[in-house]
């Protein structure tokens, strides 16, 4: 069986690897290609055509830049789907330019799954009839996106968020938990700027200024900071420049920051999930340019992105 994967997300690229995985423990004899990052290709998904999820573009204007490059991968899909006809497609999240791989696959009449689907019920209903002409089944995270789907017609079942299955199968480092050890004068403030490169650098000055706050009341507070990449520390090194707190960085400790800290500051998305599934109190924070703010208060005037 041939099966062609789409994920442009560093997060879609890890929760891809784990249905990679649990795929090839049910079946032996698949060949599985397509655009993801560097988990997929470990978990086999090989040859990996473009590494997608390394390189997320966010910001309308920074997406339109970049149209030239999707357009070319869009090709890429159309001429592998031609030639090389898997026998499924399916997407993951990245719903701006997923849309382009499901209508090429829906052109060639190649089923299409959607798994991780983006949450149109909350921000763009409109799109549910992108999802109805081209996809041919939702695999939906949570258990009202079955109904909300299923009311507009789209056939969709329940598979849950892969987070969960993941986060059960964690075995935090203990010596970590050790040294960053809760106490009432000493807090621990987990720091969660997100996974790409831009939010590091548009966002993580915001939670510096709130931690130089929260260190005013509580001077031996710790703020760790989790980071996917070494590229993301070194960005947050260079900005604790001639700052006294106790903020450091630390690569692949999401999970052990998390359960450290008495309260977390994070950035939106599917982190969040991992703070529920801890019970850890958080404040949620994001940071869009201007541009992109401009744009979103258009739509919202116009009905395109629902209003909260």
């Amino acid at each position: 069986m041939k099966l062609f994967f789409s994920a442009g997300e560093p997060s879609g690229d890890v929760h891809t690897a784990s249905l990679i995985r649990a795929l090839r423990s049910a079946r032996g004899d698949l060949e599985l290609t397509g655009f993801g990052g560097g988990h997929m290709e470990q978990a086999g998904c090989r040859p990996l055509l473009y590494p997608l999820a390394d390189h997320p573009v966010m910001g309308f204007l920074r997406v339109a830049g970049q149209i030239g490059r999707f357009l070319n991968l869009a090709s890429l899909a159309d001429r592998h789907f031609h030639q090389h006809r898997p026998d499924a497609v399916i997407l993951v999240d990245c719903p701006g330019f997923n849309w382009w791989i499901a209508r090429r696959a829906h052109f060639h009449r190649i089923p299409v799954f959607y798994f991780l689907p983006p949450q149109i019920w909350a921000w763009a209903t409109w799109r549910v009839s992108k999802m109805r002409r081209w996809v041919d089944h939702v695999l939906c995270s949570f258990p009202f996106e079955v109904d909300w789907y299923h009311a507009r017609h789209v056939p969709a079942i329940l598979t849950g968020h892969p987070y969960f299955d993941e986060l059960g199968a964690q075995r935090p480092d203990p010596a970590f938990l050790s040294e960053y050890a809760d106490t009432p004068d000493a807090p621990v403030v987990g720091i969660l700027p997100g996974s790409r490169t831009l939010e590091v650098t548009r966002i993580f000055p915001m939670y510096l200024r709130a931690a130089k706050r929260v260190a005013h009341e509580f001077p031996r507070a710790r703020f760790p900071v989790a980071c996917l990449r070494e590229e993301h520390v070194r960005i947050v090194r260079r900005q604790l420049r001639g700052t006294r707190l106790d903020v450091r960085p630390y690569l692949d400790r999401t999970a052990e920051i998390i359960r450290a800290s008495r309260v977390c500051m994070s950035k939106s998305g599917s982190v969040s999930l991992e703070l529920l599934y801890h019970g850890r109190p958080s404040t949620i924070l994001y940071q869009v340019s201007r541009s992109d703010y401009a744009i979103g208060q258009i739509g919202r005037r116009l009905g395109l992105v629902a209003t909260p």
